[in-house]
């Protein structure tokens, strides 16, 4: 279960406080949506859970099946089970698909005490794994990210979530940048790796992506704080309506 107590939070350089106060539960088999305005502390909120260095937690804390991960660097908590879908992945020139995806998965596993992957049993593995995701096999030849569509690279954070074997998933945004088509293939990816051991928090602006993956909570994030909670029909709500009740103006 995800543990968020009085959570709060500022960005490391300048002290500038963004998150104001989170509380919130999310507990394993289930999936809850972060909604709220631009500049409302989504996206801060998904990278505070990851321990990306550029933000300071400065009071609360992060309780992951009942331990603190605030001390836990963020490759500490990716063996803890912590993934983080980011909003814009990042192009690596010069590096290989499989060679990143290997490395990546070995590290965890090692960290985890579990036995390596050899890169025979990798290979197979990995192209299993694309290929009950919709992820063709030229993407895993490729250099990773470069040159691959927006959906392409959602996918590929897909595709790393299956393989890292996650018990906790934010997804920022990952409807960023995508046409409902690619919405569609990525949320179906998503949904096949829904589980009773794991624990979902997708973050979103729009309730499109909800349409394709259906949350169990949905949580109004505005000014650093959750303001309101609900089933999925306050999405819906919030479609209708927008965020003017929480921000004093439309979004």
């Amino acid at each position: 279960m995800l543990e968020i107590k009085n959570l709060h939070a500022k960005i490391a350089e300048n002290g500038t406080e963004i998150l104001k106060g989170i509380t919130l539960t999310v507990p394993k088999g289930e999936v809850h949506a972060i909604m709220g305005p631009n500049g409302s502390g989504k996206s801060t909120l998904a990278y505070v859970l990851a321990g990306r260095s550029d933000y300071e937690v400065t009071s609360g804390d992060i309780l992951w099946n009942g331990e603190s991960i605030l001390e836990l660097s963020p490759d500490e908590r990716a063996a803890a089970g912590v993934f983080l879908a980011f909003q814009y992945p990042m192009e690596i020139p010069g590096v290989s698909t499989m060679t990143f995806l290997r490395t990546s998965v070995n590290a965890t596993r090692k960290k985890r005490g579990q036995k390596e992957y050899s890169t025979p049993e990798f290979m197979k593995i990995a192209r299993a794994a694309a290929l009950h995701l919709g992820v063709k096999d030229d993407m895993l030849k490729r250099a990773l990210n470069v040159g691959f569509s927006g959906g392409e690279k959602k996918r590929m954070e897909v595709l790393q979530m299956a393989l890292l074997e996650p018990t906790l998933c934010v997804l920022d945004e990952t409807d960023s940048g995508l046409d409902i088509d690619a919405i569609k293939i990525v949320s179906e990816g998503a949904n096949k790796l829904r589980g009773p051991d794991k624990a979902m928090l997708v973050i979103t602006h729009y309730q499109r992506l909800l349409n394709y993956i259906t949350p169990d909570k949905v949580h109004v994030l505005a000014h650093g704080r959750i303001h309101k909670t609900g089933g999925k029909e306050l999405a819906l709500e919030l479609e209708k309506t927008g965020y003017a009740e929480f921000t004093g103006k439309a979004a």
